[in-house]
This record gives C-alpha cells, sequence and structure tokens, in this order.
C-alpha cells in the first residue's frame, strides 16, 4: 500500500467515526426508555400521527413539524366529523376539504408528544408517505415522541426497525 493509499484509507476511517460518533437529531418514537423507532429529525422535518377515533369510528390525523429549537410543534390537524371536546377552530384556519374538517396555523409546541397507542384506535405514524403502525397488544403502550440528539450507532436499531415495520403506502 502507497503512502497516498494509507491516507485515503485513514481519512476514509477517521470520517467514519466521525458520522458515527457526532450527534444527529433523531425523531424518536421511545416506549419507556426504549428507542423503539428512529427518524431523521432535523429542522423542517414533518411527520403525520394517524388514529382512528374511539366514539366517532373515524380517522383523525394530526400534523407535525421539527422546529428550530428541535421542539416538536402541532402545525395542524384533519378529522371528519366533530365531537366532544373538540373544538369549532384552531390555529390560523379552519375549512372543510374533500369532506374533511381541515385546521391549519396551529404551530404549538407539545414536545414531547405522547400518544397511548391502544389497538381499538389503530396508531400509525406516517413519515416521508410510509405508514407504521404504532399500536400494539394491551396494555396500550404510552408512546413518547421526540427530538434527541444521539449518534448513529446508537440510533441504528430504532432506524433500522422504522425501515422494516413498514404497513403500506398512502
Amino acid at each position: 500500500m502507497t503512502a497516498r493509499q494509507r491516507s485515503i484509507a485513514l481519512a476514509t476511517v477517521a470520517i467514519f467515526v466521525l458520522a458515527a460518533t457526532l450527534p444527529l437529531p433523531w425523531l424518536v418514537v421511545s416506549e419507556g426508555t426504549q428507542w423503539r423507532l428512529a427518524f431523521p429529525g432535523w429542522q423542517g422535518t414533518t411527520f403525520k400521527v394517524r388514529w382512528m377515533h374511539s366514539v366517532e369510528k373515524e380517522d383523525w390525523e394530526e400534523w407535525f413539524a421539527v422546529t428550530g429549537n428541535g421542539a416538536i410543534e402541532i402545525t395542524g390537524t384533519r378529522f371528519k366529523t366533530f365531537g366532544a371536546g373538540v373544538p369549532a377552530h384552531a390555529g390560523n384556519a379552519t375549512r372543510l376539504e374533500d369532506g374533511w374538517v381541515v385546521m391549519t396555523g396551529i404551530d404549538r409546541v407539545v414536545d414531547p408528544y405522547a400518544v397511548q397507542a391502544a389497538v381499538e384506535e389503530h396508531y400509525r405514524l406516517i413519515f416521508a408517505g410510509r405508514v407504521i403502525p404504532l399500536s400494539h397488544a394491551d396494555p396500550p403502550p404510552i408512546l413518547l415522541i421526540s427530538v434527541r440528539d444521539a449518534p448513529l450507532w446508537q440510533a441504528l436499531p430504532a432506524l433500522f426497525r422504522s425501515l422494516t415495520s413498514v404497513e403500506s403506502r398512502r
């Protein structure tokens, strides 16, 4: 091996070590202390949480974004029917769109975002067009969705689960 090849090999190893150990922002779904799922969580990252309302039996959906401070904020919601406890409007705009009541411009920090993912309510996280089941056997888990800084090696198991637990495309 020439000196130039050794230098390139060492530089490659150094870059890999730095990339694996430098903290990066991850959007994490955790159950207790275990990271269940992880996704890239840079500023501007968006995702949705969808579930079936226990009384209305219709899907509800909330939209979220990661802020410049690394917090999660709810930006909007949509649902089919009004029920008990549902405000007449939230955010800057409320409109009817294709049979959905849509409220946008909510922009309220909800960090961490807690979900009690009951099987009957069929909770799903939607990230980059992938629908990922959150609910599992009773008792329903309480999941926290938050942004955490961690090196790649720490996020890898949860990142792998995120990539392999796709329900469908929507």
